[in-house]
């Protein structure tokens, strides 16, 4: 059982990376912000979630650390980015697709790491898990939305002029 552990946290890392070419060198960059600031989010929620005994990960990889790095470094950041690409522009599909999505990752796949031993939900419902995650991506299309603004701001401000300097005969 340890083994087959190790293999599905590998794959969750791997995998997710190999679609990352498809994506596609601009909407990379697009959406790294929101992807980066979701593992980040998530990093914190999971310290404070195994603090307060809500789930427990037990990452054969990365056996002592809080956050299971295999997961958020792999299916949750590529799997955002890949959100974003297809959805960004919609709210409606995007919250759409996030609800669905959501749910796929904490019922059958969740119960799936929860029968190989990874990840397991203790005090926290499964249904709770999935309000947080939901109320998660709507933050994280707002912040999209705020970072996009900021860019378009400064494209559309006029180059400042350059000073000359006095040239001296």
């Amino acid at each position: 059982m340890y083994n087959k552990r190790k293999i599905i946290s590998l794959s969750v890392l791997i995998i997710p990376w190999l679609t990352v070419p498809f994506i596609g060198m601009k909407s990379f960059v697009r959406f790294l912000p929101v992807a980066t600031f979701a593992n980040l989010v998530i990093s914190v929620f999971t310290v404070i979630a195994n603090r307060k005994k809500w789930f427990k990960n037990k990452n054969p990889y990365f056996s002592n650390a809080p956050i299971d790095f295999t997961y958020i470094l792999g299916a949750h950041f590529i799997a955002t980015l890949w959100i974003f690409k297809l959805t960004y522009g919609s709210f409606r599909k995007f919250l759409i697709t996030n609800i669905v999505l959501d749910w796929v990752n904490i019922f059958p796949f969740g119960g799936f790491l929860k029968k190989v031993g990874i990840f397991k939900l203790r005090r926290m419902s499964p249904s709770m898990y999935w309000c947080i995650t939901v109320i998660l991506a709507v933050i994280l299309y707002g912040y999209q939305y705020i970072v996009e603004k900021v860019i378009r701001q400064t494209n559309s401000k006029p180059p400042l002029p350059m000073v000359q300097s006095e040239q001296r005969f």
